[in-house]
């Protein structure tokens, strides 16, 4: 016997909004790497990283609204939301091993 996955429909009327909103969590996911990296490399002002925490800000709202949107259980929600808060640190992360690398070599040469 086949086992059967019942999932709830997502209404009609939500499907734009459910557009918009996934298409603004990857909008602001990428304005917060962005500025994150780019104020950090020193390209933009060190000012600019509040403007990147409110991308991440609101990255992880419209994330946690679509998860509402698309009748995700309890269990998605909170592994979605600690995703979130693991890609608050990830650029952070990314800049400190680069530096730390170009240090290291910088020394041998």
């Amino acid at each position: 016997m086949e086992n059967i996955v019942i999932r709830p429909e997502i209404a009609l009327g939500d499907f734009l909004p459910i557009f918009i909103e996934s298409t603004l969590v990857l909008v602001f996911g990428v304005g917060y790497a962005a500025v994150i990296t780019l104020s950090k490399m020193g390209y933009f002002s060190k000012l600019w990283m509040p403007v990147g925490y409110l991308f991440w800000a609101l990255q992880t709202y419209f994330l946690y609204d679509v998860s509402i949107l698309i009748h995700s259980n309890n269990f998605t929600s909170k592994v979605l939301m600690v995703t979130m808060f693991a890609y608050l640190f990830i650029p952070h992360l990314y800049f400190y091993l680069i530096t730390e690398s170009d240090k290291r070599y910088e020394e041998t040469e």
